[in-house]
C-alpha cells in the first residue's frame, strides 16, 4: 500500500510541476446549472468517480504514511478514483492555486488539508461550485466548507501542558514550538499555557517558530539551552518539533533532565520515547480522519442518507458538520504497543 502512495505521489508531483491536472470525466466539466443540487447524483456508479486530496508538504512522511495511505486504501476499497495533489514544500499559495486549478474539472469530491487560515477563500470557491468539500487536519474559519474532520489541538496543548507540570512537579521554565500562525498550532499553545497556569512557579518562556524543520527545531531548542541553563521543559507541535528538540537535549548532555512532549507519533518519536528521551506523545488518529473524511464525501456526493425530500434544494447538507477524532497518549508504559 505504501509503495502504490509513494508511486501515485511521485507521479502527481510531475503533473503539478507541467501546471496540469490529471485527466477527469469529460462529463464532470463546467458549472451546474444548479450549483445547490450539485452534491447529490442518482448515478450510484463509481467507476468514473474522482475524489481529490489537496494538501501541501506532499512528501512529509506524516502525511504519505498515514492521510495518503488511507485515502488511497479507502479508494481502492469503494472502487472510485482518488487523486493526491499539492506542492512537495511547505507551499501554501501552491496549494490554493492547486485547489482553484481543480475547482473547473468538478471532481466528485475535495479532502483538503487545513493548512492555513489563507486557504479560506478558495475552499468557499470550491463550496460555491457544488463540490462536496471536507476539510480535515485543522479547521479553516470563514471557509463555508461541509464539514471539517480532526484533532482537538486546543485539548492536544492541554494534555500537554498537564503532563508537562505533572513531569516538573509544577515549577520550572518552559518553553513551546511549532509553526506559528497556524490556526491548529495556536490553538495548541493556548491549551498548553491555559494547563500549566494554575501552577505559579512555572514560568513560560514564550513559543517559537521551528517552520517543521528538524534543524531549526534542534537549533531553536539548543539556543534556549544556551540561554536557560536552568531550562526544565519543552513542548513540540509539529511533526519535527520533537526529533528536533530531542536531537539539541541529547547534544547537551541533559536527558532526562530536559523534560520533552510533542505530538504525532510517528517510528522515530516513539524509538525516542523508548530510549527516554521524550517523555510523551500527544498522536492524532490521521488514517480515522482522512477515510471518513472521504466517505463523508461519497456519502454526500450519492445522497446515502438524505434528510428531507430533496436535501440540496433544502439546503441541507446531510454530512455532520465537524467530527472530532480524538487522540492517542504515549509515554513508556505503552509505547510498546505502538511499535510496529
Amino acid at each position: 500500500m505504501r509503495h502504490h502512495a509513494l508511486h501515485t505521489i511521485a507521479s502527481l508531483i510531475l503533473l503539478i510541476s507541467a501546471c496540469e491536472l490529471p485527466p477527469r470525466n469529460p462529463s464532470d466539466t463546467g458549472p451546474a446549472t444548479d450549483k445547490k443540487e450539485t452534491f447529490v447524483t442518482s448515478d450510484t456508479s463509481s467507476a468514473a468517480e474522482e475524489y481529490v486530496m489537496v494538501t501541501t508538504a506532499i512528501n512529509l512522511p506524516l502525511y504519505v504514511n498515514h492521510d495518503q495511505a488511507a485515502f488511497t486504501a479507502w479508494g481502492e476499497k469503494t472502487g472510485v478514483k482518488t487523486t493526491i495533489l499539492g506542492p512537495a514544500e511547505w507551499d501554501v499559495p501552491t496549494q490554493i492555486a492547486t485547489i482553484e486549478q481543480v475547482i473547473p474539472s468538478r471532481p466528485a469530491g475535495l479532502l483538503i488539508n487545513g493548512t492555513d487560515p489563507g486557504i479560506a477563500q478558495a475552499i468557499r470557491k470550491a463550496v460555491a461550485a457544488g463540490i462536496p468539500t471536507v476539510v480535515y487536519d485543522s479547521e479553516i474559519p470563514n471557509s463555508q466548507r461541509h464539514c471539517f474532520i480532526g484533532s482537538d489541538w486546543y485539548e492536544m496543548g492541554r494534555l500537554q501542558g498537564e503532563r508537562m507540570a505533572q513531569l516538573l512537579g509544577g515549577k520550572g521554565k518552559v518553553a513551546v514550538m511549532g509553526i506559528l500562525g497556524l490556526e491548529n498550532m495556536e490553538a495548541g499553545f493556548r491549551g498548553f499555557l491555559d494547563a500549566i497556569k494554575p501552577y505559579p512557579e512555572m514560568i513560560y518562556l514564550g513559543k517559537y517558530d521551528d517552520k517543521a524543520n528538524v534543524e531549526t527545531a534542534a537549533r531553536i531548542a539548543a539556543d534556549l539551552i544556551s540561554a536557560n541553563p536552568d531550562i526544565a521543559g519543552m513542548a513540540g507541535f509539529d511533526s519535527n518539533s520533537g526529533p528536533g528538540m530531542a536531537l539539541a537535549v541529547k547534544e547537551a548532555n541533559r536527558v532526562g533532565r530536559i523534560r520533552l512532549t510533542t505530538v504525532d507519533a510517528e517510528p522515530e518519536h516513539l524509538a525516542l520515547v523508548q530510549a527516554g528521551v521524550i517523555d510523551y506523545l500527544v498522536g492524532q488518529k490521521r488514517e480515522l480522519f482522512t477515510a471518513l473524511g472521504a466517505q463523508f464525501l461519497y456519502d454526500m456526493r450519492h445522497g446515502t442518507l438524505q434528510l428531507s425530500n430533496n436535501d440540496a434544494r433544502a439546503g441541507v447538507v446531510p454530512i455532520p458538520h465537524t467530527v472530532i477524532t480524538g487522540s492517542i497518549e504515549i509515554d513508556k508504559n505503552n509505547v510498546s504497543q505502538f511499535i510496529k
